[in-house]
């Protein structure tokens, strides 16, 4: 109910901040909680058809559409008295005082009829309400019954008078829990008047009662007595009897008793002189048994010393023979492990050369790798630099025709030397060369000339100028007038 509130609520105000509602919805339930106690019913009607009905515990009431009542369910307590006299049976008029507790049923149906009528009415004006209905229902059952029935059998009259009321109470959803007589009167006197002749009639039966009683009393009183005699003189006869048999029994049981002591003292006798033969026989047996048990008893200890002495022997014997193959065998793994050691040290000598030996190789090969390298890159260098010098001196090619084949030659000769001294300059700053293969001195030569006759062969091809046909114009055209001397070679101090 309390979130059908809150909905209606979102709905008529949409824009209602949320802290408002949590407050609405604290002061809902803080005005509309209730708790009712175990001996009253909380109806809360309003929204329904049907209201809820609370006992012993708790709910919620929404405050301005919902209502409370209240409806008591404890006991109460009705005096029923008839007002006036009322006929019996038997046309007496009498006056009863009656005592009755009733309730609410403690059921919903009990409570929905009960609201009906006594809703939020204390338990005194209830019990107002109810009294003329069960003095109505006690004065009909009244009617139906003697003025003895009712003062002989009164629980069979509070009884009836509950059966005849509980119909009419259950219309209204009462339950009657008792129905107690306490008086019945009568305007005449009669029932005063019946129990003093019930007393007259009391007390003479009481006096025969008593005669009759004395009269037995003493008849049981002369039997008693006459009983008793009789039964004492049977008593001392009888005893007189016991004591005589007691007599002769006990004479015959000493004559019995001497005659077995006699037979008991010969026996014992005899017994006796038997135990000592028994105990002689025993004796000597026990003497002879004991020799028997010591000689065997030697014979056992000279073999456990036998069997001692041979177990020590051959357990000497196994321990000096165990021994000796523990000491075998250690020796034996002792020298395995030395072979095995030693192999394992040889073999890591060896493995320890071929790995230097490798690596002596591949350094002696990364140092000639070093090297050639060095050697082409400063080679590349001086390529790089003659054809940068080739370059400039194109421009001056055609200037130095005029010069003749002579100056040509003469140029080209002055700078013969210049080349060879720089090709060969890089190998002057090695101190040890390291060759494999096929590599010897004359290839280190050949290449240091290669190299010059590709210098020289670029210089050529940068000026447009054939040197080798100068040359060899030159030589042919001057062998015959003179004699000349060219040499390829550097001079010897330059190499």
């Amino acid at each position: 109910m309390t979130i059908f509130m809150l909905t209606s609520l979102a709905s008529f105000v949409p824009y209602i901040p949320i802290a408002v509602v949590v407050i609405l919805v604290g002061i809902i339930l803080a005005t509309g909680y209730v708790k009712a106690p175990p001996d009253q019913a909380y109806i809360i009607s309003g929204l329904k058809k049907e209201g809820r009905i609370l006992v012993g515990r708790a709910g919620i009431k929404v405050p301005f559409f919902e209502r409370l009542d209240k409806l008591y369910l404890g006991q109460m307590t009705v005096d029923i008295k008839t007002e006036q006299s009322v006929p019996t049976n038997d046309f007496i008029n009498v006056n009863v005082d009656a005592v009755a507790k009733v309730r609410i049923a403690p059921n919903a149906e009990g409570i929905k009829l009960a609201a009906k009528n006594f809703l939020n009415m204390r338990p005194e004006r209830i019990a107002g309400e109810l009294q003329d209905t069960l003095q109505g229902n006690m004065r009909e059952i009244i009617g139906t019954l003697s003025l003895k029935d009712i003062n002989t059998d009164r629980d069979s009259f509070s009884d009836q008078v509950m059966m005849k009321a509980a119909k009419d109470m259950d219309k209204l959803g009462i339950e009657i829990l008792s129905c107690n007589i306490q008086n019945v009167t009568d305007e005449n006197g009669l029932i005063r008047d019946l129990g003093a002749d019930n007393t007259s009639l009391i007390k003479k039966n009481a006096a025969i009662a008593k005669a009759q009683a004395d009269r037995d009393v003493a008849i049981a009183k002369a039997q008693a007595d006459k009983a008793a005699n009789d039964a004492r003189v049977e008593a001392d006869t009888v005893i007189a009897q016991r004591q005589n048999e007691l007599a002769i029994k006990q004479a015959e049981l000493k004559v019995t008793a001497d005659t077995k002591k006699a037979e008991a003292d010969a026996a014992y006798e005899i017994q006796k002189q038997e135990q000592q033969k028994s105990i002689q026989t025993a004796t000597v047996n026990a003497q002879i048994a004991k020799a028997e048990r010591d000689a065997e008893l030697k014979k056992q200890n000279v073999e456990v010393a036998k069997q001692t002495l041979d177990a020590e022997i051959r357990a000497k014997a196994d321990a000096e023979l165990y021994r000796q193959k523990q000491v075998a065998e250690a020796d034996l793994f002792r020298r395995q492990k030395d072979a095995e050691a030693q192999r394992y040290e040889q073999e890591q000598a060896a493995a320890a050369q071929r790995v230097a030996a490798e690596a002596v190789k591949y350094a002696k090969e990364q140092e000639a790798e070093g090297i050639k390298a060095v050697g082409e890159a400063e080679a590349a260098a001086i390529r790089a630099k003659a054809l940068a010098e080739a370059e400039g001196i194109d421009k001056k090619a055609e200037a130095m025709k005029k010069y003749g084949e002579a100056a040509v030659i003469e140029m080209v000769m002055n700078a013969l030397p210049e080349i060879a001294r720089n090709v060969a300059e890089p190998l002057s700053k090695v101190d040890k060369i390291t060759m494999y293969g096929e590599g010897n001195s004359a290839k280190l030569i050949a290449d240091i000339v290669g190299s010059t006759t590709q210098i020289t062969e670029g210089f050529a091809s940068g000026m447009g100028i054939d040197i080798k046909s100068l040359l060899l114009g030159a030589l042919g055209g001057k062998l015959s007038g003179q004699d000349v001397n060219i040499s390829l070679e550097p001079p010897k101090d330059e190499v």
